[in-house]
Order: C-alpha cells, then sequence, then structure tokens
C-alpha cells in the first residue's frame, strides 16, 4: 500500500502560528523584565560592562559586538551600548564595532521576528494592510532606510519589520547605511568627551575637534526633521 503524506491542515497551521507569537510575545516581556527589573539588570550597567571587557583583553572587540547585539535583542538602551564603545575603543574603532554590534543584532531580532512573528501576522492582515505589507516588500530598502534615519525606535524596528514581507537584504541594507551616519556621530562625541577625561588635558575642551564633535551632535539631533521635510516635499 502505498503511503499518502497528508498536508497540514489549516487549523493545525494556524495553531502553529499562534504558539509561536506567543513565544515571541513571552520573549519580548521576558527581555524587558530581565534587563529592567531583575537583579540580572546589575550585569548591563556602564561599569560592569566596562570591568568585563577590560578584562577579555585583545578579545575585548569581538566580546563588546556579541555584548551590544544580544543588548539590542534584550532592549537595552543602544546610546548606553554605543557610548560605551565610544568610551573603551576611541571615536573611530569605536565606531566600527558599535556598527558590527548594531548591524549584527538588528539582524538577530528581525530573524526571531520573522520566525516567529511573520506567519501569525499574516493570518490576521486584512485587504488595508495587505496591501501596506505589500507596498514594504516593493519598497523595503527605502522603508528601512527612511526609518532609520528618522531615529525610529531601534529594537522594536528590527522584531517589527521581522513580520512584514520585506526581504531581509532589503532590510539589511537599509539598516546598514540608515543607522551610519548616527552611530559615528554618536562614538565620535563621546569618544572625543572621552579621550580628554582621560588625558586630563581639559585645555582640549576648547579644540577643534570638540567644537567639531558637539557640532556633529547637535546636528544629528536635526536629522529626522530634515529627512521628513525632503521626503514632505519631494511627495508634493
Amino acid at each position: 500500500m502505498e503511503s499518502r503524506s497528508n498536508p497540514a491542515r489549516p487549523g493545525s497551521r494556524s495553531t502553529g502560528s499562534l504558539i509561536k507569537a506567543f513565544i515571541l510575545l513571552a520573549f519580548i516581556l521576558f527581555a524587558v523584565y530581565l534587563v529592567r527589573f531583575s537583579p540580572v539588570k546589575e550585569h548591563f550597567t556602564v561599569a560592569a560592562l566596562s570591568q568585563l571587557l577590560e578584562a577579555a583583553g585583545a578579545w575585548a572587540p569581538i566580546a563588546f559586538i556579541f555584548i551590544y547585539a544580544v543588548g539590542v535583542c534584550l532592549f537595552i538602551p543602544g546610546s548606553l551600548l554605543t557610548g560605551l564603545g565610544a568610551a573603551l575603543f576611541g571615536p573611530y574603532w569605536g565606531f566600527v564595532w558599535v556598527w558590527l554590534g548594531a548591524m549584527l543584532g538588528a539582524s538577530a531580532s528581525f530573524l526571531i521576528g520573522r520566525t516567529l512573528g511573520r506567519e501569525f501576522a499574516a493570518s490576521l492582515a486584512g485587504d488595508r494592510l495587505q496591501k501596506y505589507d505589500d507596498a514594504i516588500e516593493r519598497n523595503g530598502f527605502t522603508t528601512v532606510l527612511y526609518l532609520r534615519l528618522i531615529y525610529f525606535p531601534f529594537t522594536p524596528m528590527n522584531f517589527g519589520m521581522g513580520i512584514t514581507k520585506v526581504r531581509f537584504w532589503d532590510y539589511f541594507a537599509g539598516t546598514a547605511l540608515g543607522i551610519v551616519v548616527g552611530t559615528f556621530v554618536i562614538a565620535f562625541f563621546f569618544g572625543t568627551l572621552k579621550q580628554i577625561w582621560a588625558s586630563g588635558d581639559w585645555g582640549q575642551i576648547l579644540s577643534t575637534r570638540v567644537f567639531v564633535s558637539v557640532g556633529l551632535f547637535i546636528f544629528s539631533l536635526f536629522i529626522p526633521v530634515i529627512v521628513k521635510k525632503f521626503k514632505g516635499e519631494r511627495a508634493v
């Protein structure tokens, strides 16, 4: 007798997607609880992470990239991790390690969202939401780039994009390009201030380098406004 493989019933697919969505929600809630309310949060302070990375020696950059990626998935504020990277590695190498850590974390959280939440989100999408979902798929790169440039909350966007139809490589490229300016400016700003503080030469506070870093930092705060205005003018 020939054995026939029975296709999965719609009900079983629906149950599976619901279970995965529940796991995703539980993961997010647990991550927030872990780093905000549990005793574990003491290990995610600047002092604790600095001590850990200093003990890592030559492996500190690799350890930092991994910590940053995990921190992104656990909703640890990126500004804390970016400032830490700049303070430990300087404005330039700090930028490199921060960017790599952010990209690894963004990719991981996107894939978590895609694996656990996409199927359930697709089952809920009505005609109107389906149109938006299709539009995001067609214009994935520009959509992600725009949201990164206006500083849309980093980790929620990673998980959120995972449950849409956006292609991974469109998301990856849009994120890679979209976070470059903001990451460099913040790393340069904090890295410069840390170097002056470490040297003890406070006369450098009036140097051109400091004025440039402060100017870039202030400029970065207006990037969302500039991007929105440019987008609005093009839409007219």
